[in-house]
C-alpha cells in the first residue's frame, strides 16, 4: 500500500491571475521537467507539445475595460469522472484514487485521440514525431521521466516523477506519508511571481484549500460539472466572466512550451 492510500489526497492548484505576468517560466519548467523535446522544423501551435500553455485574453470591447490577463492552461485534473476517461478504449487514462491526479499511460495509448475530442479544456496534445534532442542535450534529460514515443497523447500529470521521488523518500525515512515540501510541481517551483499554490485540496488547513475556498476563486467552464482540481482567482470581474465560456485569446498565444 502506498503511503498516500492510508489517507486519500486530492492534489490541486490555485493560480492567481492577478499575479501572473505571462512570463512563461512555468511552461519552460514543465517541458524541462517532463523531457519534452525542442520543437522540430515545421512545428506549429496545432501540432506541437504544449502541456502547459500560457494564453493571453483581452476584455471584450463592449466591456469598457482595456485590459489583458494571462491564463496558464493545462489539464484541469477533473473529478471522479473526467470526460477523457470514459472515451478511452485502452484504459490509458486513469484517476488515481490516492491522489486525484488524472494520469496518462503512454504504454497503453493507441493514438486514437478520442480523449482529445472529449476534453473541454483542449489540454491534450498528440505526439506527431519521435522525440529528438540536439547533440549533447540528451545528457541533461530528467532520469525520473521516460520520454514518450510518437503516436501517443500527452498532457500534464502534475509532475509524477516528483511524486514518485517524494514517495520513495518517505518510504526510506519510514514515514506514513510524504512531506508536502518534497512534492512541488515544476511549474509551481519556477513561478517568479509566486502565482501558483499547490497542495492537498482535501486538507482544509492547507494553503491551497483555503485559497480555493476564497470568493475570488473559480474554475474554468464550471457549469460543465467536471469538478476540476485546478482553480483560478482574480479580482477582475471580466476575467471571471470569460471563464464561463470558451477562452478568447488576445491574438497569438503568449507562450508555448
Amino acid at each position: 500500500m502506498k503511503p498516500e492510500e492510508k489517507s486519500a489526497r486530492r492534489y490541486g492548484m490555485v493560480i492567481d491571475l492577478d499575479r501572473c505576468t505571462g512570463c512563461g517560466a512555468c511552461s519552460i519548467a514543465c517541458a524541462i521537467e517532463n523531457n519534452v523535446p525542442p520543437p522540430q522544423a515545421g512545428t506549429t501551435a496545432r501540432n506541437g507539445l504544449t502541456s502547459m500553455q500560457v494564453t493571453a485574453i483581452s476584455a471584450r470591447p463592449d466591456s469598457g475595460v482595456a485590459d489583458i490577463a494571462f491564463i496558464p492552461l493545462f489539464c484541469q485534473h477533473c473529478g471522479e469522472e473526467p470526460p477523457c476517461v470514459g472515451v478511452c478504449p485502452q484504459n490509458a487514462v486513469e484517476v488515481d484514487p490516492a491522489t486525484g491526479i488524472v494520469g496518462q499511460i503512454p504504454q497503453r495509448c493507441l493514438g486514437c485521440r478520442y480523449c482529445m475530442t472529449a476534453c473541454p479544456y483542449h489540454a491534450r496534445y498528440f505526439n506527431w514525431r519521435d522525440p529528438r534532442w540536439p547533440d549533447g542535450m540528451e545528457k541533461a534529460l530528467n532520469p525520473d521521466v521516460a520520454p514518450r514515443m510518437r503516436g501517443v497523447v500527452e498532457k500534464c500529470n502534475l509532475c509524477h516523477g516528483r511524486l514518485h521521488a517524494a514517495r520513495q523518500k518517505a518510504a526510506h525515512e519510514g514515514k506514513d506519508g510524504i512531506d508536502p515540501a518534497d512534492y512541488i510541481p515544476a511549474c509551481v517551483e519556477s513561478c517568479p511571481s509566486r502565482a501558483i499554490v499547490f497542495g492537498d485540496l482535501s486538507d482544509p488547513s492547507s494553503d491551497v484549500a483555503r485559497a480555493a475556498a476564497s470568493p475570488a476563486a473559480f474554475r474554468l467552464l464550471e457549469a460543465l460539472g467536471t469538478d476540476s482540481k485546478i482553480y483560478y482567482r482574480t479580482s477582475r470581474p471580466w476575467v471571471r466572466d470569460q471563464a464561463s465560456g470558451p477562452i478568447r485569446t488576445a491574438g497569438k498565444e503568449a507562450v508555448h512550451g
